[in-house]
């Protein structure tokens, strides 16, 4: 029986020019077929395009069990230069353990923040690497490293990578320029480091087949073959898989993880996958799966929080460049929350409630959100209380094919590149998709999302101890009609009904199935009284109504709520 192999994913990270590809080309000793850049604009510029993969093996540590073996590192460099963010959240999602690869002579840079943001998202585990000591004076360079080994420890202070350890070397000695002969210091120091890192990721060989494909070239005589990381379940020879995009289901022929043949994969191994009469310029990156297990949609439901560097509010209407599976587009967003009774609930997580209400919000709510007028009614003690979950509906401007439950990032990739901020917005994960193009009319219509309505007028005259007529609660051409029977609270504490129209300016007759209290109608007779009074005096009517009205007015209330993919727009009392 041959030994086993680990295979962990471990994700080199950091900002453009930080030195990764040569730190991945210092650890590995075998180079995938993506490795190492394979575009020649990055090989003429010395920087990463593109996700490169090399694998490095060594002997399996004891915390991983006994018996022979050996632990594989798959490294994914993962390109740092800002614009090719979208790739590098591609390569996230297949990673155990990050490196972030620092520039000892710069620190932390708006791309390794960036980095740092992603890996807080997608990653469990981090190594910080400061590289290119070699340009420290000698003489300086202990206490140089010391100074910004204890700046990253500050920085990491308040993330879920605090304590990490923090490793000093020089990938390459002398830089890109300089003889191979120069070796590159402190590498031994970083295996044993990612050795003592590495654990059992859970890997599960159940489930559908889903591959995110980096890379897609023909052999001749062989066929085309696709090499990537298996997301979930597993793939053996003879299967059938689905490249989704294209439509096309293929027969497994061949498969190889790191020029080994093998029989069978599961999640988390780079592999290989050899299939015939496919012309590999169809497809550069993306995914297969089991045959029908993938589902493209045109809008989805995401639970999401704000990420915390993100300069700015999150605003409904708003778009973003959103991430989801291994594709990016643009998408418009639309936030809702739950409705204020329902603030502490608990919330089973994964899954979406399209029983309940929910309520609808001008922003994402966050501590340095202000309040939108919305959710200041529900809030009388003036501190915003923020409710466990929010949730977004996105709409996409082209339909995306991607699994159920995946990952969901939300950015502004069009901020200028140079600005030192965070571009990423917010994080989630997809509920809920919908695969109609016509899912405003065939789906929205069930997504009970509400906004409140509060109007408010002026109790202008009564009529007898049941009934008074009202006014400034519409417009002169609004169709009263709708609003009969709605319920309106006086605010001497009576409840009213509306009864129907009252001439043509917008005035209305309000019934009280309860009859007027005693001093209401005191207060509203005396009113009219010095109303009609009025015209006697020096002042004129307008001028006395105001006074009176600033005196003590009686108000109306009407609160209703609306759901916003309500066709009838039906108004709603609880």
């Amino acid at each position: 029986m041959a030994a086993r192999v680990l295979n962990v994913n471990v994700g080199v990270l950091g900002h453009i020019d930080s030195g990764k590809t040569a730190l991945a080309r210092a650890l590995s000793t075998t180079g995938s077929t993506a490795a190492f850049d394979r575009a020649p604009q990055s090989r003429a510029r010395g920087i990463t395009l593109d996700l490169g993969f090399s694998c490095l093996r060594t002997a399996l540590p004891p915390q991983l069990g006994p018996g022979p073996g050996e632990l594989q590192f798959t490294l994914v460099d993962c390109p740092g230069h800002a614009s090719l963010i979208r790739t590098i959240i591609g390569g996230a999602q297949i990673i155990d353990l990050m490196m972030l690869v620092i520039d000892v002579t710069k620190g932390m840079q708006t791309q390794s923040a960036e980095c740092l943001v992603i890996g807080q998202i997608a990653c469990q585990k981090m190594v910080v690497v400061l590289n290119k000591i070699d340009l420290l004076p000698e003489g300086k360079r202990q206490s140089a490293i010391e100074k910004m080994t204890k700046k990253m420890q500050k920085t990491l202070e308040n993330t879920k990578f605090s304590g990490c350890p923090i490793v000093a070397v020089a990938a390459k000695p002398g830089g890109p320029e300089a003889p191979e002969s120069e070796n590159p210091l402190g590498i031994s120091e970083l295996i044993e480091v990612l050795k003592s890192q590495a654990y059992l990721p859970s890997r599960d060989p159940s489930g559908h087949f889903l591959m995110a494909v980096d890379h897609c070239f023909s052999i001749k005589g062989q066929g085309t073959v696709m090499t990537g990381t298996i997301l979930s379940g597993s793939v053996s020879l003879g299967d059938n898989v689905e490249i989704p995009a294209l439509k096309v289901t293929k027969r497994v022929k061949s498969m190889q993880m790191f020029h080994t043949p093998v029989t069978y994969a599961m999640q988390g191994d780079r592999v290989g996958v050899c299939v015939t009469q496919f012309d590999p310029k169809l497809l550069e990156r993306g995914l297969i799966c089991t045959p029908d297990s993938l589902h493209t949609i045109h809008a989805a439901i995401i639970s999401l929080k704000k990420i915390q560097y993100f300069r700015g509010a999150l605003q409904t209407k708003a778009k973003f460049h959103i991430t989801v599976g291994h594709e990016t587009v643009m998408g418009r967003v639309m936030f809702f929350g739950p409705a204020p009774a329902n603030f502490n609930e608990e919330i089973q997580e994964n899954v979406f409630d399209f029983e309940k209400d929910y309520l609808y919000q001008e922003e994402y709510l966050s501590k340095d959100s202000v309040s939108s007028e919305e959710n200041k009614e529900n809030d009388q003690a003036g501190e915003v209380q923020l409710p466990k979950q929010q949730w977004a509906l996105l709409e996409f401007e082209k339909p995306v094919t991607c699994p159920k439950l995946c990952l969901v990032i939300g950015s502004k990739l069009d901020t200028d590149i140079h600005a030192n901020t965070c571009r990423l917005a917010f994080h989630g994960v997809l509920l809920q998709g919908m695969e109609d193009k016509n899912y405003t009319e065939t789906f929205l219509p069930k997504l009970k999302v509400y906004k409140q309505k509060h109007k408010e007028g002026q109790v202008e005259r009564v009529m007898d101890d049941y009934s008074v007529i009202g006014r400034s609660l519409f417009k002169k051409e609004t169709n009263i009609q709708i609003f009969v029977g709605l319920k309106v609270k006086l605010s001497t504490g009576e409840d009213g009904i509306i009864d129907g129209g009252f001439g043509q300016s917008g005035k209305f007759k309000i019934r009280i199935p309860d009859g007027l209290k005693p001093d209401t109608k005191m207060l509203l007779t005396a009113a009219s009284k010095k109303k009609s009074k009025g015209g006697k005096g020096d002042m004129t009517k307008e001028d006395e109504s105001s006074k009176n009205d600033s005196a003590q007015p009686v108000t109306i209330s009407l609160i209703f709520k609306r759901y916003v993919f309500d066709t009838q727009k039906k108004m709603i009392q609880s």
